[in-house]
């Protein structure tokens, strides 16, 4: 079979990052990979931009997607890399009707609306339930309908690398918003894991 997945990360001395991934065969995953009695069993199923480079694994997205609503579950999304929506941005703005919680900082919110990263940020915010904009050292926008909240990003003495801060993002926000934290909680929360790992 194929390979293990892995990621090549270049670390330049201001702590920016170019990666080179390559997802051996995390890309094969297919529809009778999913099992649906698991996934509805999660409060909420996060699906990853990378798997939208294959069909079958866009294939794979939608049963998983399905399965969640069936249960009455919610949807989150990471758009995961500018390059993600730059490769498949029609793609993506497709599958948002199913999207319950979108993930995503400016480069890659402007990218798919093809406009400013503001404008993005609203017409993304009339589509899914709720829309989380990072912008590293800018902290975070959240919308949840008419609801909007700013969240500073937390200080670090030294940004050492921010592989990884969206991700954790990602996970500080969602363990946020599935124990009951307001909005703005569950921002502080994901600004929080983030820079935990950008210091080290």
């Amino acid at each position: 079979g194929s390979p293990t997945g892995r990621c090549l990360i270049v670390v330049t001395p201001d702590a920016e990052r170019t990666m080179s991934t390559f997802l051996g065969a995390a890309a094969e995953i297919g529809p009778a990979d999913i099992d649906g009695a698991v996934v509805g069993a999660a409060a909420i199923c996060y699906l990853e931009g990378y798997l939208f480079d294959r069909p079958q694994a866009r294939e794979a997205l939608a049963k998983a997607v399905a399965a969640s609503h069936r249960a009455g579950n919610r949807v989150a999304l990471s758009m995961s890399d500018p390059g993600c929506v730059e490769r498949n941005g029609a793609a993506i703005a497709e599958a948002l009707d199913e999207v319950d919680i979108l993930f995503g900082n400016e480069d890659e919110l402007a990218l798919l609306f093809g406009t400013d990263p503001d404008s993005a940020f609203a017409e993304a915010a009339g589509r899914c339930e709720v829309v989380a904009m990072t912008r590293g050292a800018g902290g975070c926008v959240v919308a949840r309908g008419d609801e909007r909240v700013t969240v500073p990003a937390v200080p670090v003495p030294a940004v050492v690398d921010t592989t990884g801060a969206g991700d954790l993002f990602a996970a500080g926000f969602l363990r946020g918003l599935t124990t009951g934290r307001s909005l703005t909680g569950c921002a502080e929360l994901g600004a929080l894991a983030a820079a935990e790992v950008i210091a080290h």
